[in-house]
């Protein structure tokens, strides 16, 4: 497909700009003047509308296709939440709003949101207080870490180390890291969770805290993560809840009544605004009791009179982590998805995350080896290497779904599983497409068997074809020349 510059044409217009209505700036320092006019694509407007718009058709989404990446919980986004995004009064709210002199007055119902949100995570989770504000879930980890090196400062000590497992995501250790600990890692045993053996031998009173995803990366529930939480709490350590997974257990298990002091949760993955592209995303931050008092600044309070504002009066908060208050249309959607499938409809959407995934690890197990054989929650985590046998790869079968109109599973995670590929279909995916994808996915066995070149030459029908993809990370081309 031609590039937009090289459909332009010299004199064509889709849109006139208006005569400037203020005078033109001057004192402009030369250096930062154009020399040249910038050389813009000149085009019509249906010439612009049918490029993009055909752009657009190559690209994957979970609006035209199923989209099972693993730890990502890539659901569909129901369209009723954008429109509440797109309602005037939440629209054009400016920011600043809320922080002028009797301001809040006229962000009531925006403030109200994020209270009431709030108090809907901390019953989800079992959590004290929330602050809405970390932007991701990274950003939520480190916040969640900041938070944990305050409590241990506020209470004399001064610990060094975070303990987590070698099945985490890859942002638990460079969190830790960040907030200025070191990080200890526990292998994973036979089971597939944390070795309890080593975490008891690695656990003591230089530990700050555990991060554990629960389930955790490869899509299984610790059974004995109380056991887990009551040692660490034994040696005046805290637990962190990486909430990437709550997908698995919204109504059925919460992590405050486990032991778990910290959490972060993506509004963006399990409340159904799914994140690709890189955002935007929202990663609020639940506390148990003895941690509310080192939340960020400002917390949306409510007055007894039941108006809303922001309460800035708290001098053991570690301070800002963002501007204004998050996400807010993340935040809003997560609201609305909440409210629409309440008590009951959060409670299936995990019953049915659960069951799709279990479903597909028992009818794919005979053809590829399941990372640890038991019953998973949300995803499932198989292995390529009986398919590297063949000469054919994780990476292969990635790239031959992408030719059958499947987005690929994360594949290479967890690090600890060799040729791992992670799957995760959701609760929103009907029975028909997991069985097309299913079958898929047996197909590629099958041909890995029979004839791999099909596999490690896919994609074939796609624009891009096999990349060098080393010399695609590391050598971008991304300026267009004209000729």
């Amino acid at each position: 497909m031609r590039l937009i510059y090289e459909k332009s044409v010299k004199g064509r217009r889709g849109f006139k700009l208006p005569q400037p209505d203020v005078p033109e700036q001057e004192g402009i320092p030369a250096k930062f003047s154009r020399k040249h006019k910038a050389n813009l694509p000149e085009a019509s407007e249906l010439d612009v509308i049918r490029h993009f718009t055909n752009l657009s058709c190559m690209n994957f989404s979970v609006d035209n296709n199923f989209y099972p990446l693993g730890s990502c919980t890539m659901k569909y986004n129901p369209k009723f939440t954008e429109k509440i995004v797109k309602i005037e009064g939440f629209l054009e709210l400016h920011p600043l709003i809320p922080q002028l002199l009797g301001g809040g007055r006229l962000a009531q119902g925006a403030l109200e949101i994020i209270y009431n949100t709030e108090k809907l995570l901390c019953e989800i989770t079992g959590m004290k207080a929330f602050t809405m504000q970390p932007l991701a879930g990274a950003h939520g980890e480190l916040t969640g870490a900041m938070l944990i090196a305050a409590y241990h400062k506020n209470k004399g000590c001064r610990r060094r180390h975070i303990i987590v497992p070698d099945s985490s995501h890859g942002t638990n250790p460079a969190s830790a890291a960040i907030a200025g600990y070191d990080v200890i890692i526990i292998k994973t045993d036979k089971d597939g969770c944390m070795d309890i053996k080593e975490f008891k031998q690695k656990l003591n009173k230089d530990t700050a805290a555990v991060m554990l995803t629960c389930p955790n990366t490869l899509g299984l529930f610790n059974t004995r993560i109380k056991e887990i939480t009551g040692l660490a709490h034994s040696v005046g350590a805290l637990v962190y809840y990486d909430g990437a997974n709550l997908n698995a257990i919204m109504g059925k298990c919460r992590p405050g009544d486990i032991g778990f002091d910290v959490v972060h949760l993506n509004l963006h993955k399990t409340f159904a605004t799914p994140h690709g592209g890189g955002g935007p995303g929202a990663g609020p931050v639940g506390v148990s009791g003895s941690l509310v008092k080192f939340l960020p600044i400002s917390r949306v309070m409510k007055r007894p009179g039941g108006v809303f504002y922001l309460n800035y009066n708290n001098k053991e908060s570690i301070g800002y982590i963002a501007p204004f208050y998050g996400n807010f249309a993340v935040i809003l959607k997560a609201y609305a998805y909440m409210l629409i499938l309440g008590k009951d409809g959060l409670i299936k959407a995990s019953e049915y995350a659960v069951l799709n995934a279990n479903y597909i690890l028992s009818r794919l197990k005979d053809y590829y080896k399941l990372a640890f054989n038991r019953r998973c929650m949300h995803e499932c985590v198989f292995s390529a290497s009986r398919q590297t046998e063949k000469g054919v790869h994780a990476l292969d079968i990635a790239k031959y779904l992408i030719d059958k109109g499947f987005h690929p599973p994360t594949i290479y995670f967890p690090l600890i599983v060799k040729e791992a590929m992670m799957i995760e279909p959701t609760e929103t995916e009907p029975k028909e497409t997991i069985d097309g994808f299913i079958d898929t996915m047996i197909e590629a066995a099958k041909l890995a068997e029979t004839d791999p070149e099909k596999l490690t030459t896919a994609p074939r029908t796609m624009p891009v074809k096999r990349l060098d993809e080393t010399k695609a990370a590391r050598d971008l081309n991304l300026r267009w020349k004209p000729t």
